[in-house]
């Protein structure tokens, strides 16, 4: 499936750019005056191949898993609290819950490594554990490569059950306690970075505390030495189930021509290892906003990504690229909508 998936992905449509530019610039309106909201538009018209196109309903994929690097102390809470969260998201309370519901989303929560048995009671629950969370990656790889890869296929089929419900955009979110130590990890030998450039407090470790991650990562990247040419690799030694449960949907979207808002830190990690897979991914990502993680700017220009946002968010969830989302539904409908010069009887033109 892997294979398959990275083998159909096709690039997006730059010849329909110049057609939808000439339409946003016979609208009421001044040239480019509604700024980022025009290039946003020719952007999902590109993606799409639609000179008009449709972003709802959004489907949001929300993966769970556990870290055994959790512990090594590196979070402000205890290992429990994933599936905790995961029970809170199957009973409607989570923020990304209010946001999704307030988007009309179609959500879907992914066990793909809990460290628990989940109830899964709930129509939105789909059961794809892997293994109940990765292993300490200070002391041995995460996980065996062909666990990566299945997770990596969580993702795909995930996509693929948003797609075939109806949904035209992805928001792919996560939970995993000591997820940002993994995500730190994984951009360290992405983009060589220094790890110190890198950590911020994650779920709200004390600026005390930040050397001692630091360290843990700093191990774990010498003890494990991964191939920083094949990102399999470093998935498989430094990665979180879920976040290659969120390549996977990155590649499994982009396969079906599919816009990709991606959320904050370790959305954009994951991402980014997507590129790494296959670079077309690039041209089917869209960022919604800058966390207050240090990591995610590092993230960010490795994949010369301009976020629509910056609220200093760092929950994860998907929740800031469901804040974003709006803005692109109203892209789509000025494109759509709006009236030109001629249909209005308005004088005026591509000389406003």
């Amino acid at each position: 499936m892997l294979a398959d998936t990275l083998a159909s992905l096709q690039p997006i449509d730059k010849t329909i750019a110049d057609r939808v530019l000439a339409h946003l610039n016979r609208l009421t309106k001044p040239p480019g005056s509604l700024g980022r909201l025009e290039s946003l538009a020719v952007t999902l018209a590109t993606i799409t191949g639609e000179a008009f196109p449709r972003v709802t309903p959004p489907g949001v994929l929300v993966f769970a898993a556990d870290h055994g690097v959790a512990a090594e102390g590196v979070s402000a809470f205890p290992q429990a609290v994933t599936g905790q969260m995961v029970a809170n998201f199957l009973a409607g309370g989570a923020a990304i819950n209010v946001f999704a519901r307030q988007i009309g989303a179609r959500l879907e929560v992914i066990d793909v490594g809990v460290a628990a048995e989940l109830p899964g009671q709930a129509p939105e629950f789909v059961d794809e554990k892997v293994r109940f969370g990765t292993a300490n990656f200070v002391e041995r790889d995460a996980m065996t490569r062909a666990e990566a890869e299945r997770a990596v296929e969580v993702g795909i089929r995930a996509a693929k059950r948003a797609i075939e419900g109806g949904c035209r955009c992805l928001i792919v979110g996560e939970m995993g306690i000591a997820n940002t130590t993994a995500s730190s990890a994984l951009l360290a030998v992405l983009t060589g970075e220094p790890v110190a450039n890198l950590i911020g407090p994650g779920t709200g470790i004390p600026e005390s505390r930040l050397s001692h991650k630091q360290a843990i990562i700093e191990r774990a990247i010498r003890a494990r030495a991964p191939d920083r040419q094949d990102p399999m690799d470093m998935l498989a030694k430094l990665g979180g189930l879920e976040i290659a449960a969120m390549t996977g949907a990155y590649l499994g979207g982009a396969s079906r021509r599919l816009p990709l808002l991606v959320d904050g830190f370790i959305a954009t990690v994951a991402a980014l290892l997507a590129c790494r897979l296959n670079p077309v991914v690039r041209d089917y990502l869209i960022f919604a906003h800058r966390s207050s993680e240090p990591g995610h700017v590092k993230a960010l220009v490795a994949l010369g990504g301009e976020p629509l946002l910056d609220l200093e968010l760092r929950l994860g969830e998907g929740t800031g690229a469901a804040l974003a989302f709006p803005l692109l539904t109203a892209a789509t409908g000025m494109l759509a909508d709006m009236a030109t010069f001629e249909a209005a009887g308005v004088a005026g033109g591509e000389g406003t």
